[in-house]
């Protein structure tokens, strides 16, 4: 259920700490440079029962200024610094005004997302070195790493304060392939939205498609037909497998045992080729359409089952090889207090003893929920791994009871024409690495007005130097192989 409630910006922190203290999240904050005022949605979420509330506040567009929430939780400080970048909108009080998403050749004064923003000017000159914080001392050295990466990853730029091989302090600095997404929706079809939503992270198209989709759905009062609901639920699981699978042999590879990662990565592959057999894509775009799902054919439970032994053959080997043991356990600790207060989702959630999982705080579907949800609480690697490991169970048992509840082909409704009180939809899934939100809001005409997508990278990205600290230099790869942020998802 979702409600919205307009209220005065003065009134914002007060109505937001009742929020939060009352147990809700606060998944997304948007701005709407409306006809004649700047409106800002706050969206909190709590469940079971699935629970939406919106906070909506106007703003003169001439000054908008909002009072910061920044006190009263991590995650809204980052939501206001990307707003003041993208928007122009000013949180009063914020107590760390730099910017966030523009780097600093980023013109003064242009802010991408405003509607007389126009079109890019010329970078400029940086306005000096970016204000790294800098740990002095007897022997303090930093290592500076990135943005280039070796191999195909994306680039993002690492400082580590070190003394020996100790790490005082990391900053991590992303943003280096923001795209526009935001932008680039805005004045679609519906349609034409889809595919731009499974580009979002290359490797989760199946939960972006499908939080998009929800959203839509939802403004155009849409039913989805029970069979396709399950589908959706079917491809979830699948996606979470063989990114799952692949983390689970790199982990692996970081600490030297290079042949479970080689085995690691061949069950990938067949789980790739399957889902091109399910979708006609390796990473099953397609699969899910406004409205419902298309399928070409479905897993059988003896190709499934094969594949769950191999996989519980290659954790065994790791867990039971003691180095394998040694290096994991006991590495980069996530407490559960600081996991909490940064707002972490997904397994680097669940491994640090919260139990966050919208399959069932938000389930969009009678079907496809775990019964349990695996939940670690030492917050290191090795409970990283584990998370994994045991989801990759959960999945093949899901995948194994929602086939029986799906049909092959083309299931939908095609989406209706929004009614008089919709054009506004919000999806929440549980993608695999965690809680992929998206909040729509359509044009008179029907196409896009404003997306809104937020990666459960958003939120997780800030625990990685958390993690660091106090562990050495060695232990950053590993690390940061254990929680597998994406780029692409935070950098819109």
């Amino acid at each position: 259920m979702r409600t919205a409630h307009d209220i005065h910006a003065a009134e914002l922190p007060k109505r937001a700490e009742e929020m939060l203290r009352e147990g809700h999240r606060l998944a997304l904050v948007a701005a709407h440079h409306d006809e004649d005022t700047v409106r800002l949605v706050y969206l909190f979420v709590s469940g079971p029962p699935d629970t939406r509330i919106e906070l909506h506040v106007r703003l003169d567009p001439a000054q908008p200024e909002v009072p910061s929430l920044a006190h009263l939780s991590f995650p809204a400080g980052r939501f206001e610094r990307e707003m003041r970048d993208l928007h122009g909108v000013v949180p009063v009080h914020h107590p760390l005004p730099r910017r966030l998403v523009r780097h600093f050749h980023w013109p003064k004064g242009w802010y991408p997302m405003h509607p007389e923003a126009g079109a890019p000017p010329a970078f400029a000159e940086q306005e000096g070195p970016y204000p790294f914080l800098e740990v002095t001392g007897d022997g303090v050295y930093e290592i500076p790493v990135g943005p280039v990466h070796a191999g195909l990853i994306e680039p993002g730029h690492f400082r580590f304060s070190v003394v020996g091989e100790t790490i005082l302090k990391l900053k991590a600095r992303l943003w280096f392939v923001h795209k526009g997404i935001e932008r680039l929706f805005q004045g679609r079809s519906i349609a034409a939205g889809l595919p731009l939503a499974e580009r979002i992270s290359g490797d989760t198209a199946v939960g972006h498609a499908l939080a998009y989709c929800l959203a839509v759905e939802e403004a155009t009062g849409t039913t989805v037909p029970e069979q396709a609901q399950c589908a959706r639920a079917l491809l979830l699981e699948l996606e979470r497998l063989h990114n799952h699978v692949a983390d689970l042999g790199m982990l692996c590879n970081d600490v030297g045992y290079g042949i479970l990662n080689a085995h690691a990565q061949r069950v990938r592959e067949q789980l790739l080729r399957l889902n091109r057999e399910i979708t006609g894509h390796r990473l099953l775009r397609g699969g899910v359409v406004l409205g419902g799902s298309t399928l070409r054919t479905l897993p059988s439970p003896d190709r499934m089952d094969a594949i769950g032994d191999d996989i519980r053959e290659i954790v065994r080997l790791a867990l039971s090889h003691s180095t394998v043991h040694d290096r994991f356990a006991g590495t980069a600790v996530l407490h559960t207090g600081a996991a909490r207060d940064i707002g972490c989702l997904g397994y680097v959630a669940r491994a640090s003893g919260l139990p966050l999982d919208a399959r069932i705080a938000h389930p969009f579907t009678p079907h496809g929920r775990p019964t349990n949800v695996p939940v670690h609480t030492s917050g290191d690697v090795l409970a990283r791994f584990l998370v994994r490991a045991e989801e990759i169970d959960a999945s093949l048992t899901l995948i194994r009871q929602l086939t029986d509840n799906v049909a092959t082909g083309a299931v939908l409704t095609p989406p209706a024409v929004p009614s008089e009180n919709a054009f506004t939809g919000v999806g929440l899934v549980e993608g695999w690495r965690g809680t992929i939100t998206t909040r729509v809001e359509l044009a008179d005409d029907g196409t896009l007005k404003r997306v809104k997508p937020v990666d459960p990278s958003f939120f997780n990205w800030p625990a990685l130097p958390v993690a660091l600290n106090d562990t050495i230099v060695p232990d950053f790869p590993l690390t940061n192989k254990s929680f597998n942020l994406s780029y692409a998802g935070n950098d819109l």
